[in-house]
């Protein structure tokens, strides 16, 4: 079923609203933009790109403002894989990650193709929450 724009953009309204996020025309259209193509792992810089590229007029740190927010409300996941390189991933459902390390690039695997065991106990007055694997690889011509 293809969507008109109007209805796409009114998912990103509604996707807002139900996170306690105010609509602004700006996260509608970047929402808009991070769920065009399913699920997908974006840095700020490459949403910064993609929404220059379709005209939109957002600076970087709005986009870096909006993308966190989005993850604080549970819209996106964020995946930290160093320092300074974070990526946001549409698909909020449990799940693990590839890391292309000469690409850049991240790959989902599903969560029941991982398995992990013997995790320590938690710290006093904590829970995990969580466990998210990120394997990193590299070519083997190296």
């Amino acid at each position: 079923m293809i969507m008109t724009r109007d209805r796409t953009f009114t998912l990103a309204v509604d996707a807002l609203k139900e996170a306690g996020l105010r609509p602004t025309r700006q996260r509608v259209q970047l929402l808009h933009l991070l769920r065009a193509g399913g699920n997908r792992h974006l840095s700020a810089d490459d949403l910064a790109r993609e929404a220059k590229k379709v005209g939109l007029s957002v600076s970087l740190a709005t986009v870096y403002n909006a993308l966190n927010q989005f993850t604080q409300s549970g819209l996106l996941r964020e995946v930290v894989i160093a320092p300074g390189i974070s990526y946001f991933d549409t698909n909020i459902g449990p799940h693990h990650h590839f890391y292309f390390e000469e690409e850049r690039r991240l790959q989902d695997i599903p969560v029941d193709a991982v398995s992990v065991s013997d995790l320590p106990p938690a710290p006093m007055g904590t829970k995990v929450a969580r466990v998210e694997v990120v394997i990193r690889l590299e070519s083997e011509q190296k």
